[in-house]
């Protein structure tokens, strides 16, 4: 038992448990199917820290805390430690960013203890010269029971998954009407991977309800048939005249059991009206999920045809651009050619001047 090797919980909260896949090494795989009670212990008599956690009776966590391990928080309500020795990266989603900060502090707090354990244990093999052997009684894990953890958190979590999205240009003003329809094709596959989501459930309760009810109808059935046997079995018992006070007791205990079976049988029958409701709404779910799926469609098409008028714009820009660069190049020629023509001219006056005075 862990009372008996002298390891005590000093800290207990609680979060859904998740391991690294150990074939990929990316992707996270829960050990736990709810929120689970995690705990810092300490042991006195081999004075190190360990985190552990029980899911029932089976350890999913026994992670020894080392001075070279380090607790990353990945989002706000997720944060993750590798362990060297059990050789897999452990993850935990927390309820709220305290919980998760809380943690944290307490992983850092106990990782200093550890480094000053392991320091006061390394001075007192310099001084003593003998072999340690605290640092093979830290491998040693002791038994388990559930009793030994005390969670103080009793909130339900869900495991958070964090993506990291590339970094996304801003478009430019030629660019505004295809962003526009982007931004609504966007919001159209959103409402569809909602409506999509839906169906499924749907689509799940639905089958459960077909079975259900193929279920109640053969109930039903039976009740049908144990009523009937039990009207026969009142008109014989109604027919016996040496026992007639038995039969009037056995006839009332008789007709409250048709009395309970018409209960039950209005009630099945209620419920198999609220299925086929349930039925219509997800035929009402399907109609409007292909009405999105052809207004998806719509968008699409209309995304082509302005990806197309935004290149016919662009090569007309260009090409007018062009066009201006040449006529200024011309205007510019034509401006040197008329200033040497006024030039000569003005020689040309000049000299006719001269020509009139002398004469």
């Amino acid at each position: 038992m862990v009372s008996d090797c002298g390891e005590q919980p000093i800290f207990s909260t609680r979060a859904h448990v998740f391991q690294i896949d150990p074939n990929t090494k990316k992707n996270w795989v829960p050990t736990s199917k709810h929120a689970v009670t995690v705990s810092y212990f300490y042991d006195s008599t081999r004075n190190v820290y360990r985190i552990i956690s029980l899911d029932g009776s089976k350890a999913i966590i026994n992670s020894t805390i080392t001075p070279n391990m380090t607790f990353t928080k990945t989002s706000q309500k997720f944060g993750q430690w590798a362990d060297s020795r059990a050789n897999t990266v452990y993850g935990l989603g927390f309820s709220s960013e305290h919980h998760l900060s809380k943690f944290a502090e307490k992983f850092q707090e106990f990782k200093e203890a550890a480094r000053l354990a392991k320091e006061k244990s390394q001075e007192k093999m310099e001084l003593t010269s003998t072999p340690s052997q605290e640092s093979a009684g830290g491998d040693i894990q002791s038994p388990l029971t559930p009793e030994s953890i005390n969670g103080t958190d009793d909130e339900r979590v869900t495991p958070e998954v964090t993506q990291n999205s590339e970094p996304r240009a801003e478009p430019t003003q030629n660019a505004l009407p295809f962003t526009h329809s982007s931004t609504i094709s966007k919001h159209w596959e959103a409402e569809l991977a909602t409506l999509k989501g839906n169906n499924a459930k749907l689509t799940a309760a639905l089958l459960e309800s077909t079975a259900n009810v193929k279920q109640w109808k053969q109930q039903l059935a039976a009740y049908q048939e144990e009523a009937e046997r039990l009207h026969k079995r009142v008109t014989e018992l109604e027919c016996v005249s040496s026992q007639a006070n038995a039969v009037h007791t056995h006839k009332t205990e008789l007709n409250q059991t048709i009395q309970e079976l018409e209960s039950t049988l209005k009630k099945k029958e209620e419920e198999i009206e609220g299925l086929k409701q349930e039925i219509n709404n997800a035929r009402e779910l399907q109609a409007q999920r292909d009405s999105l799926t052809q207004k998806l469609q719509e968008v699409e098409i209309r995304n082509k045809d302005l990806e197309g008028q935004l290149s016919d714009l662009e090569q007309r820009l260009e090409k007018s651009q062009n066009e201006q660069e040449a006529f200024r190049n011309n205007l510019k020629t034509l401006l040197e050619i008329l200033d040497g023509k006024i030039f000569e001219l003005t020689e040309l006056r000049d000299n006719l001047a001269k020509l009139i005075e002398c004469s």
